[in-house]
């Protein structure tokens, strides 16, 4: 302790130490505005776990910030190279004002501190969406009856981890494990370590399969080589070279006031983004995970529809595949949305990044990153039997539907109304009991 305290570090670690230290201290404390309009703008009375993710997830946006009430966007690189920017700046000044200093031990351990626990709380926000499936859900109706092909690469990759959800489970519990380790100064470097691996492979996937969150798994990746570095040349003594190492003995010494405060501080973390975020996050799973819509659909109408009469203007249309106009099959999901295929050419919505929407006509998983059907949300008049459709794709904003339906029996529904051109419209559906060998088990018989 005495030997590190009293080490002369060289004219070069100092300028690199006072560089990286303004560089993660304005990456890792909020300090843009933007951050404090959110936070003021979130109900604690009523706390939901997308609040507590979005908290999780803060990246400064000196530049690229927006502020939409309710929508935490990411930020950009050119947020980061005003960071390293106003970082060289403070280097020089620093310098030039600070030149009889031995060394800044006792900074870097405060350093290492504040970037090792919002690293910590950084990795966690993402763990219990992993840990309690949401993130990537089990695939709608919608999903297992569109072509592969009609996929972009990023939702090939969700829907992928989405149909095993023990494993999407499992890599949420490596993401709290690591998270939990980085709160104890002992076992931080082997979190570190952790989320080295881990995220960095999350960052090849987003370049991969073109995600949108390649950006904010380099600044985890970052966080996490920061912590890294402090035992990297000793872990590579020991077990590259195989020879004898001391251990760092390095402790920083609080006062009574500074223990209280960082007992209160490590409990308040714990309790906030373990025990309330976890929590939080059960019951998110059970009865309002964020991808999909919550409002129930119409009762006992969940399934996929053959068109089998269609009609424009009353004009009957004979099936074609390549008929634009005329639908092909529909399908009702277990929530108020009826997605349908035809030929008609669809524009993607390929929103890629995590965001967790509070209303459901903007809840856009279902249909982000697929094209082949149009994704409508809608409300029921289940009195007089109106459904008024309003198409989810923001390409499509405005465009909506209004239908009369009718149930004649327990597999057929009768659609009839005014579609997005005014023109009249009549469609009969009759329910296919279309089996789906991913559900059923792939290991078991099954009869087609």
């Amino acid at each position: 302790m005495d030997t590190l305290s009293n080490l002369q570090w060289k004219t070069y670690e100092k300028v690199v130490f006072r560089f990286f230290f303004i560089y993660f201290l304005l990456q890792a404390v909020p300090l843009d505005w933007i951050y404090y309009a959110h936070l003021f703008h979130i109900h604690w009375t009523s706390l939901h776990y997308q609040d507590i993710f979005y908290l999780s997830r803060y990246t400064p946006q000196f530049v690229s910030g927006r502020y939409q009430p309710g929508v935490w966007g990411l930020g950009t690189l050119a947020d980061w190279i005003l960071i390293a920017t106003i970082a060289l700046a403070g280097t020089i000044v620093w310098t030039f004002r600070d030149k009889s200093r031995g060394n800044y031990i006792v900074l870097y351990q405060w350093l290492r501190i504040i970037v090792r626990y919002r690293l910590a709380i950084g990795i966690i926000g993402y763990g219990f969406i992993k840990f309690f499936p949401m993130q990537a859900p089990f695939p709608s109706i919608s999903n297992l009856n569109t072509s592969y092909g009609n996929f972009t690469d990023w939702k090939l990759f969700s829907m992928s981890l989405g149909i095993a959800p023990n494993y999407e489970s499992f890599l949420g519990a490596v993401e709290i494990i690591a998270g939990l380790l980085l709160l104890f100064r002992k076992t931080a470097t082997i979190g570190a370590l952790i989320i080295v691996v881990f995220t960095g492979n999350v960052f090849m996937s987003n370049l991969a399969y073109e995600g949108g969150e390649h950006l904010y798994s380099v600044y985890l990746v970052s966080f996490a080589l920061f912590i890294l570095s402090f035992d990297a040349l000793r872990l590579y003594n020991l077990i590259s070279l195989e020879q004898p190492t001391e251990p760092n003995k390095f402790k920083l010494e609080l006062t009574g006031g500074q223990r209280t405060a960082r007992l209160v501080l490590k409990s308040l973390v714990l309790l906030f983004f373990i025990g309330l975020y976890g929590f939080k996050s059960y019951s998110g799973f059970h009865h309002d995970p964020y991808q999909f819509p919550k409002t129930a659909g119409i009762t006992k109408a969940s399934g996929l529809y053959n068109v089998s009469e269609f009609r424009i203007n009353q004009k009957v249309l004979p099936y074609s595949p390549t008929d634009p106009v005329r639908w092909k099959d529909v399908v009702f999901e277990k929530w108020a949305t009826i997605s349908v295929r035809s030929n008609r050419a669809v524009i993607i919505d390929s929103a890629n990044y995590e965001q967790m929407l509070e209303n459901d006509k903007d809840r856009d998983y279902e249909s982000s990153g697929s094209s082949e059907r149009q994704y409508y949300s809608y409300t029921a008049d289940t009195l007089k039997h109106i459904l008024v459709l309003e198409n989810k794709n923001k390409h499509y904003q405005g465009e909506k539907l209004e239908l009369n339906y009718s149930r004649p029996d327990s597999t057929t529904i009768i659609l009839s109304g005014i579609n997005q051109h005014r023109d009249s419209i009549y469609v009969v559906l009759n329910k296919t009991d279309k089996k789906y060998p991913i559900l059923l088990g792939r290991r078991k018989a099954l009869n087609l």
